[in-house]
């Protein structure tokens, strides 16, 4: 077993395991620690604990201190030096008349390095971009180029729903999220409706796929033709939460009744008519 905290360095962000050092910490405490990147300020999101040594990344690097005063100073230095920074690049973004939005600006915690998060359609030739920053800032500097999902991430927002965005406030990746899953939950494919404010499919869809796709499991899908208490017919609607089933029987007169999915039996189960030329319009909205 090995004892380790959980440290996280953006809000929302992944979190990373360290050797506390025989510290014992709580959440919420800010941490100096080494990273990939350099020494960095995070916030202990996991206080310690034992976990299996096979279950993290070796070797596991050991906190440095926690953090004083004068780091948390440093902190607030460079957020101020941040928004300074971000009008800078915008300036020298629009002199080089490159299509790019700027998002956000990342100074390291020891100011060995600035990134800038940006969008764009395409591939950006940045080079000069990036000669004319490191003139302004004498230190490196890293432009990564982010996709739309991140940058509400970042940004953060209300969804339709009233609600801050689930990415800004407690999702730490996103879950793949496909067209699938809305036609599954019954929902309208108008982009509209199924899309967030990024543009992309809403991450909440995500959330209730498993009880969705237990439930299609055991109600008889639209197009199946089924044995009811009133003889056969046809399925032409269902509700997978109520487990309502709307049944077109067989026969001249075509009567459409109404019964529990427990109540009528599958003879032959039924496809849905997939409109490919509509599927094909909304894959955009699966792009990360």
């Amino acid at each position: 077993m090995a004892e380790i905290i959980g440290v996280r360095f953006k809000n929302v962000g992944k979190i990373y395991y360290f050797d506390p050092d025989g510290k014992t910490l709580q959440q919420g405490d800010r941490v100096i620690v080494e990273t990939a990147r350099g020494v960095e300020c995070g916030e202990v999101a996991v206080v310690n604990r034992d976990v299996p040594a096979e279950e993290i990344a070796q070797p596991l690097k050991k906190l440095i201190r926690v953090a004083k005063p004068e780091d948390l100073d440093r902190m607030r230095e460079n957020a101020e030096k941040e928004k300074t920074a971000f009008d800078i690049c915008c300036k020298k973004i629009e002199a080089h008349k490159l299509d790019m939005k700027l998002v956000e600006v990342e100074y390291t915690f020891d100011n060995s390095k600035i990134l800038f998060y940006f969008t764009a359609d395409g591939r950006v030739d940045f080079r000069e971009l990036v000669k004319d920053l490191a003139s302004v800032f004498r230190t490196r500097i890293e432009l990564r180029q982010i996709g739309v999902r991140d940058e509400a991430k970042m940004l953060g927002g209300l969804g339709i729903c009233g609600r801050p965005f689930c990415c800004s406030t407690f999702l730490g990746g996103f879950q793949p999220v496909s067209i699938k899953m809305a036609k599954e939950q019954n929902l309208s494919l108008n982009p509209v409706k199924i899309s967030g404010t990024c543009g992309r499919l809403m991450c909440c869809l995500k959330y209730e796929q498993e009880a969705y796709a237990d439930l299609l499991r055991s109600t008889p899908s639209v197009n199946s033709l089924v044995q009811t208490p009133d003889g056969r017919g046809t399925v032409i609607s269902q509700n997978l939460l109520t487990g309502v089933l709307q049944v077109r029987l067989d026969g001249p007169d075509g009567l459409i009744k109404n019964y529990q999915a427990r109540q009528v039996k599958v003879l032959r189960q039924g496809r849905v008519a997939v409109d490919k030329n509509e599927l094909e319009q909304l894959k955009e909205l699966e792009k990360n």
